[in-house]
């Protein structure tokens, strides 16, 4: 699976770690930083990781910043891209199985890295269930 990710300073240590667990699992991952803890604001990684999942309809993202509330809020405001706050593995499952969320966010702040890990695993073994989410993800397209 190819992953596109960001975070902003908040969020560095675990973006960081992420990269290496899903580069270790055989993931193609594109790393849009930061690459140091200097303060920058989540809006510009949200964006840089929302466009490039809209070019790359294969792909996923991930964007982690303290909590992964502001990222979250960000990257929904593209059109096409269904960001999903995740605390766990099943909120990760649900995203994937019933809004087809393209990426994931979650704060470093909020989860460590065992927990981030189960959330990463559920959402790549997730996949869209279709059925009767197609209309309500349909829906939150015309909005």
């Amino acid at each position: 699976m190819k992953f596109y990710i960001g975070t902003d300073h908040a969020g560095l240590e675990l973006k960081n770690w992420t990269v290496e667990l899903l580069q270790s699992k055989g993931h193609e991952v594109h790393d849009f930083g930061p690459y140091t803890t200097d303060r920058v604001d989540y809006p510009d990684y949200a964006h840089k990781v929302a466009t490039a999942v809209l070019e790359d309809e294969n792909s996923q993202g991930i964007l982690i910043c303290g909590s992964g509330i502001g990222m979250s809020m960000a990257a929904n405001r593209h059109h096409g891209i269904r960001a999903a706050l995740c605390h766990d593995a099943y909120t990760a499952t649900v995203a994937r199985g019933h809004n087809d969320a393209n990426i994931l966010c979650f704060g470093e702040r909020i989860v460590g890295k065992g927990v981030a890990e189960s959330i990463i695993d559920a959402w790549i073994a997730g996949s869209f269930e279709g059925g009767r989410h197609i209309a309500r993800v349909a829906k939150i397209e015309t909005l």
